[in-house]
């Protein structure tokens, strides 16, 4: 069926779809869950919140309402999924964006997240497929929250690491979306499951450009390159790296850790922008957190080039 009121669906790996209601009027709608990556209940619950809003953030948008999805043990404990839902439902008040209800499900491994909806104009869409050459790459968050994580499972990680894992993963986008000068974003993506390769790759392709990435640049939580020294790689890394590696061209000899943490699977990760040069730099005076990370250049045999 084609529906020329929708401005993006599935066809371009986007972030969240969006349709158009009226001449001023579009929703932005997503849906994200998972299992827990941290032991405190209240904790995974607002990661799981922040995460799913990310995706309403990448597009432009203003999150609105949100329908919760619960998948809990019927006879667990009921205390601990009152800590997960309070978590979530604060994390969606901080943003701003109301929970309407939800559904939930009798499953012995617990799930968490939400369906959100945003609001947008038609025509200030972000999507992934707008870089240019000759744009500005920045970046909004710290790399390696894949490799922290497992580091935790095997006993590794320090608990001021796991602290600044959960700092980073717990932040909204919200306050780097709103700093970005909307006009001039010509492509937005926020790095999750794919990690920043794999999300990368997808902007590159559906701009029809190559992506630099200068990986000197880029910024990683604490600990997170030892750990990934160490071999606390997780197994969605792994996935990443052989479906993304091939599209991948590495000019000189970058770290192996490094190159590991550009494949690591991010939860509630940054947001990736393609902006004109001018402009980014009026964002990162804006957003002191976010910072450059390389530049689009003309399409060349490799969707990304590592520096």
């Amino acid at each position: 069926m084609v529906d020329h009121n929708v401005i993006v669906g599935y066809d371009t790996s986007d972030d969240a779809g969006v349709y158009r209601v009226s001449r001023d009027l579009a929703l932005v709608q997503t849906v994200d869950f998972f299992t827990p990556i941290v032991d405190d209940p209240y904790t995974f619950g607002a990661i799981a919140a922040a995460n799913s809003l990310s995706d309403v953030y990448a597009m432009g948008g203003r999150p609105m309402s949100a329908l919760s999805i619960v998948c809990y043990p019927g006879k667990g404990d009921l205390d601990v999924l009152t800590r997960i839902l309070v978590g979530g439902a604060e994390k969606m008040r901080e943003a701003g964006c109301v929970i309407l209800g939800g559904h939930s499900v009798n499953d012995d491994e617990i799930k968490f997240g939400y369906s959100v909806t945003g609001s947008i104009h038609p025509d200030r869409v972000w999507t992934n497929s707008g870089a240019r050459v000759g744009d500005a790459l920045v970046f909004t968050k710290r790399l390696g929250t894949g490799v922290v994580a497992t580091a935790l499972k095997r006993g590794l990680a320090a608990a001021a690491d796991v602290v600044a894992m959960i700092e980073s993963m717990l932040l909204l986008n919200r306050a780097a979306s709103e700093a970005l000068p909307a006009a001039a974003v010509n492509a937005c993506t926020d790095i999750t499951g794919f990690g920043f390769l794999g999300h990368a790759r997808e902007m590159a392709d559906g701009s029809g450009v190559t992506l630099e990435v200068d990986s000197d640049a880029i910024r990683f939580l604490p600990g997170a390159v030892e750990y990934a020294r160490q071999g606390a790689i997780p197994g969605g890394l792994k996935n990443n790296r052989e479906y993304v590696a091939p599209h991948v061209e590495v000019e000189g000899a970058p770290a192996q850790e490094v190159l590991d943490l550009l494949y690591d699977p991010q939860t509630s990760g940054g947001l990736l922008v393609s902006l004109p040069e001018a402009d980014a730099e009026l964002f990162l005076e804006a957003s002191p957190e976010s910072y450059r990370v390389g530049r689009v250049s003309p399409q060349s045999a490799h969707a990304i080039r590592i520096l």
